[in-house]
């Protein structure tokens, strides 16, 4: 099963963190999520995260830190995430795909209903940033 290459974005705000549900119609509907995407053939992690934020939320961010990569296997793909931390540069979010976000003090994370990927990402970013 091929590996996909994902970059996502822990966007902070006024020591709030950001955090996306997935529409119906997606995979792993209803689920939440770090918002990011696919990294297309030739771009960078760091260019992808800047262009998926920019569809996705029409938001711009300036990226701070990578932090480690985690694999997970779907029964349908392997998803490898290339997480960030970011910020905002703009304060407005207009979704273009998701079902609604939420900006959420560190310590609420957990209570989310988080993609199976994104949890070792949610506990390192807990451990190690917030």
């Amino acid at each position: 099963m091929p590996i996909v290459n994902v970059s996502c974005a822990i966007i902070v705000n006024n020591n709030k963190v950001l955090a996306v549900q997935r529409s119906e119609k997606m995979s792993l509907p209803l689920k939440w999520e770090f918002p990011g995407g696919k990294i297309e053939e030739g771009e960078s992690a760091e260019d992808c995260i800047i262009r998926e934020i920019k569809e996705e939320l029409m938001l711009d961010i300036n990226l701070i830190i990578r932090l480690h990569s985690f694999t997970h296997a779907y029964p349908k793909q392997t998803v490898r995430l290339i997480p960030f931390i970011a910020s905002c540069l703009s304060n407005t979010i207009r979704l273009q795909e998701h079902s609604q976000f939420v900006w959420l003090d560190s310590k609420d994370l957990p209570s989310l209903d988080w993609a199976e990927a994104d949890i070792p990402i949610v506990n390192e970013y807990l451990n190690r940033w917030s």
